[in-house]
């Protein structure tokens, strides 16, 4: 290779953040040999299963029930309006009586909430109101959940694994993700919906006996309870612009995927003219595409360089599923999709649990929970909007556009910073 084209290589590897770290790099699945993370995985990825296996079930029996991408929205919008509202106080809570403990109580709380809506199915009482009740209910627990998994994640881990930590978190997220939608699929035709409520009810209490073991073997203590107050995450938000610009880009993330979950049925059934139950696949293919980007070895280091990269990799993947000629050609497109979500999630989670310290974590980590959670209705809402207005594949694209912005700012700053440039700029405003 030559000396100049080696020279631009680099400059391009430097400017997408994939410059190396000079250390071999290995896959996130070795963290697991942390004693205690593995049982908190494998606690994780029941809890996530069975979530997915509801969260199908939700989904198409919503659009049975009224045959509307509006009803699916509504539903997907009642989940995850929680962490919108409550997230601060999720991250009190977590600060107040630690992460594992609360992590615990959700789990405990998501088990009934699950029994219930599976004794709702199982006696033909299960409405499209029930659903959005069901719905809420759930997120609810999801909202106090989600700062609590980042808190014990980070106390499970040491520092140099933590960005490993976080990706087999969104690993076990996506198994459940890759695998929920066709078990899900399997349970309705061959035993009904209801069953669907009955595994997820299972799944929460499996993820609470692992938790209770790893309480019972030991592992990294909590730390010292302390009274932290719900304007906190804002605070440090406002005060350290690295940690805002991480956040939108969270945001970002939430957005340009959520046409997968939303307006996948309506695709597969409006644009291709297959059963809506290929949206299942959709979704298990996102969640697949997680999966396997997490046998890559880790070796560039988390920054908001790359996860600019990885979300303009993301804008592309999702312009694909929405435009491709054919149902393969989304699938394999939702797939790719996936695995630059995993890169993203992992990426802007560490730099914002590097950035916040130990000691402003719960708080960051309760206003990440609102973008990554919290944006979700509202994309939902205007994915089913949009839809009904100018079509399915019109909205996915309009959706996929912002994730190219960071990118194209980080391209701009450097042009902008290189000598010279900056005074043609000037001069050409004048």
């Amino acid at each position: 290779m030559a000396p100049t084209t080696a020279i631009s290589a680099q400059r391009a590897r430097e400017f997408l953040g994939l410059a190396g770290t000079g250390k071999p790099g290995q896959s996130a699945w070795a963290v697991l040999r942390v004693p205690g993370f593995g049982w908190y995985f494998a606690g994780s990825v029941c809890s996530d299963l069975g979530t997915w296996v509801q969260n199908t079930a939700q989904v198409l029996l919503a659009y049975h029930i009224t045959h509307s991408v509006m009803t699916v929205a509504l539903v997907s919008c009642a989940q995850f309006t929680s962490p919108l509202v409550l997230g601060p106080w999720a991250g009190v809570l977590a600060d107040r009586f630690g992460g594992r403990r609360t992590l615990l109580w959700t789990e405990i709380g998501s088990a009934v909430i699950a029994a219930a809506m599976a004794a709702l199915a199982l006696t033909g009482h299960l409405d499209q109101t029930w659903l959005i009740i069901g719905a809420i209910a759930i997120g609810l627990a999801f909202t106090f959940a989600l700062p609590a998994r980042n808190v014990t994640i980070r106390r499970l881990v040491p520092a140099e694994d933590v960005r490993a930590g976080y990706a087999m978190d969104s690993v076990s997220y996506n198994l459940g993700r890759a695998l929920g939608p066709p078990a899900g699929i399997a349970l309705i035709a061959t035993v009904g919906a209801a069953w669907a409520f009955v595994v997820n009810a299972i799944s929460f209490g499996v993820f609470t006996g692992a938790l209770l073991l790893l309480n019972a073997i030991g592992g990294s203590a909590e730390p010292v309870a302390r009274r932290s107050r719900v304007r906190d995450g804002f605070l440090v938000a406002y005060r350290d612009k690295r940690v805002l610009i991480v956040l939108l880009m969270v945001v970002a993330v939430t957005v340009a995927a959520d046409p997968v979950l939303v307006l996948g049925p309506a695709l597969a059934s409006h644009v291709f003219g297959v059963s809506a139950t290929w949206s299942g696949l959709f979704i298990a293919a996102l969640g697949a595409g997680s999966v396997a980007g997490s046998l890559v070895p880790l070796r560039s280091r988390p920054s908001i360089r790359l996860a600019a990269t990885a979300l303009s990799s993301l804008g592309i993947c999702m312009l694909v599923f929405v435009l491709a000629p054919s149902v393969i050609g989304s699938v394999l497109a939702a797939a790719a999709a996936g695995l630059t979500c995993l890169i993203a999630n992992s990426v802007t989670r560490t730099v914002l649990a590097t950035v916040a310290g130990p000691y402003r974590e719960a708080s960051v980590m309760a206003i990440w929970a609102i973008a990554w959670a919290g944006s979700k209705p509202i994309a939902s809402l205007a994915d089913g909007t949009l839809a009904t207005w100018i079509g399915v594949r019109w909205t996915g694209a309009l959706l996929a556009l912002p994730v190219f912005i960071p990118i194209l700012a980080l391209a701009a700053r450097d042009w902008l910073t290189r000598p010279g440039n900056r005074q043609a700029a000037t001069a050409a405003a004048r």
